[in-house]
């Protein structure tokens, strides 16, 4: 990689790292393991829900299900700040991503 987009790409990281969003984000996964059975079961959460969402099609019935099955588990206060935490830093590097692809006329 070019010494000068390295460079300016470690100053990125150390931008992010140093924001609100992924100190949250860390905070919150702290706490997280601090509980390695909760853990695990957001873990499979997440598998499941990303299972979920590459399907080809959209499935109302299994969708439905799925909420249905994880809706008690969702209001464990900590269980939902983390999931919180975690989408709002996913959407931020989303959000950069699609910047930089924007602005570079990448197709």
């Amino acid at each position: 990689m070019d010494a000068k987009v390295e460079a300016k790409n470690e100053e990125l990281i150390a931008a992010i790292k140093d924001s609100e969003c992924y100190r949250e984000y860390r905070r919150q996964l702290e706490r997280v393991k601090q509980e390695p059975a909760l853990k695990a079961q957001i873990d499979e959460f997440r598998r499941k829900n990303f299972e979920l969402n590459m399907a080809d099609e959209t499935d109302l019935l299994r969708m439905t299900r799925f909420q249905e099955e994880y809706r008690d588990f969702r209001q464990n206060p900590l269980v939902d700040d983390f999931l919180a935490a975690e989408l709002d830093f996913c959407r931020m590097i989303q959000r950069l991503e699609m910047h930089l692809v924007d602005a570079l006329d990448f197709q």
